[in-house]
């Protein structure tokens, strides 16, 4: 490995002790991570760049197949506007699904030299207790992902700007939020990887000032 990526792997590394943040979001059939259907996925896994900040990187995503006896609320189809019998969605069955997720999670730990994945999320919890669900669910043995550790964007955005609801915490970062597109597990993915960034890249800069200032004194 080069030198300078090596550099790069050791500081993301060390920034999360030992954990790589990925953000995930989920759209569901509802709120009941046991028996309400999964329905998308996507995950942004976060990187470094030369300067030390954090990056998002591509994301990735898929439909999911509502799995075998579980409960969909018309309302959260309302809500989100999957139409799970749609056929041209391209819906893959959860240990499928869960493998597209896993498998460029498990390189960029690999990459970084991390030990496993953090889940990032706004409202976190909903996103990781449904992970997990489909983790059981599907018996997979090779999950990347903290079982219960994770940041959440809500109280980050709740420290940094003073708005937990996902689309002010967006703006207030200074990114712009299209509600038409809202509620798709991709959209959400990347501006809540977008929000996560922005607030650990503004905190390190309030580090590197405050270096200044007592350097200075």
């Amino acid at each position: 490995m080069h030198k300078q990526i090596e550099a790069y792997a050791e500081r993301l590394r060390t920034r999360f002790r030992g954990f790589l943040p990925v953000v995930v979001d989920v759209e569901t059939g509802g709120f009941d991570a046991q028996h309400d259907a999964l329905l998308e996925i996507a995950a942004v896994i976060v990187s470094m760049d030369g300067d030390g900040m954090l990056t998002p990187e591509p994301v990735v995503s898929t439909h999911v197949e509502a799995f075998p006896g579980s409960h969909i609320d018309p309302k959260s189809l309302e809500v989100t506007g999957i139409d799970p019998d749609q056929p041209l969605r391209g819906a893959l069955p959860e240990r499928a699904a869960l493998d597209l997720i896993f498998k460029p999670v498990r390189a960029a730990i690999k990459a970084s030299g991390c030990q496993r994945a953090i889940l990032v999320g706004h409202n976190a919890a909903f996103d990781l207790g449904f992970l997990n669900a489909a983790v059981l669910r599907s018996g997979h043995k090779r999950n990347p992902f903290h079982p219960f550790s994770c940041f959440d964007t809500a109280t980050l955005g709740g420290l940094a700007y003073g708005q937990t609801v996902l689309s002010r915490a967006v703006q207030a970062a200074g990114y712009e939020w299209n509600a038409d597109e809202a509620h798709s597990a991709v959209y959400d993915a990347e501006r809540t990887a977008a929000l996560f960034c922005t607030i650990v890249n503004r905190w390190r800069r309030f580090e590197e000032l405050e270096r200044d200032r007592v350097g200075a004194a």
